[in-house]
């Protein structure tokens, strides 16, 4: 097992955003809804804002970017895939959890090696990267170094060195946070803002320096990559506030999509 591993956060709010980078967090990919996990586009036009995306992250200064699209076989969208590649050299790219959702990871893996990703974010085509930790290994093993494996998916102070051990994987990837009250003190509890399946009205979460810092001890290299999960463009974050956070708090200015 290596002797020190990279933590890379995943947070979705400038607040866990500075959390991450407080507590020790090696990488934060920025994303814009962890609740849903990813927004999936059906159009031709939601591509198109994928590209646009690529191209603002770029300008403002990201260390990668992570990204992923399927066929609707359960292949690796090599066509569309290599598009994206193209549009956000030089920066390493890292295809996410989309393939989780492959109809043969061994494949796919070679695809992805094929086409020139750096690294890939995965939980063994499980619900877990605990659960999926066997097939993890094994895509370890045929990698032979060609591309970075990186287990996300559920991991937890319970189960993190396991999943460590277990693997042989050099970094890992998690959300590191914690369930807090709303400041609100007036709260209507006859309404729901979104779907049935969405979070608390009146809670939030957000990275944990405490955990981040338990759980990152080791980590090296700070970068921030951005999220693309041919996404719609992301509304919630203060686009000036994380410029200026990337600036200030990374070295390394160059963007990342994973």
């Amino acid at each position: 097992m290596a002797e020190s591993f990279l933590m890379e956060a995943c947070v979705d709010s400038v607040e866990s955003a500075v959390n991450a980078e407080r507590g020790g967090a090696g990488r934060l990919e920025l994303c814009s809804s962890l609740l849903e996990g990813g927004l999936t586009p059906s159009q031709d036009q939601e591509v198109e804002v994928m590209r646009k995306d690529i191209e603002l992250m770029k300008s403002h200064g990201a260390d990668g970017l992570v990204l992923g699209a399927l066929t609707e076989d359960g292949q690796v969208d090599a066509e569309l895939c290599m598009e994206l590649l193209a549009a956000a050299r030089p920066l390493p790219i890292t295809f996410h959890r989309a393939f989780d959702m492959v109809n043969d990871p061994v494949v796919a893996l070679e695809t992805l090696i094929s086409l020139g990703f750096q690294r890939l974010l995965t939980s063994g085509c499980d619900n877990s990267a605990l659960e999926g930790l066997p097939l993890i290994k094994r895509l370890i093993e045929q990698a032979k170094g060609r591309i970075a494996i990186m287990p996300g998916g559920g991991i937890n102070e319970r189960n993190l060195q396991r999943i460590l051990e277990g693997s042989g994987a050099e970094e890992f990837h998690c959300s590191a946070r914690s369930s807090r009250d709303s400041a609100m003190k007036f709260r209507n509890t006859c309404v729901t803002m979104g779907a049935t399946f969405s979070a608390p009205e009146y809670g939030l979460k957000v990275a944990d320096v405490r955990k981040v810092s338990s759980w990152g001890c080791g980590c090296f290299k700070k970068q921030v990559y951005w999220f693309i999960w041919m996404t719609k463009k992301n509304s919630n974050l203060d686009w000036n506030i994380v410029q200026g956070f990337i600036k200030q708090s990374y070295p390394v200015t160059s963007l990342n999509l994973l």
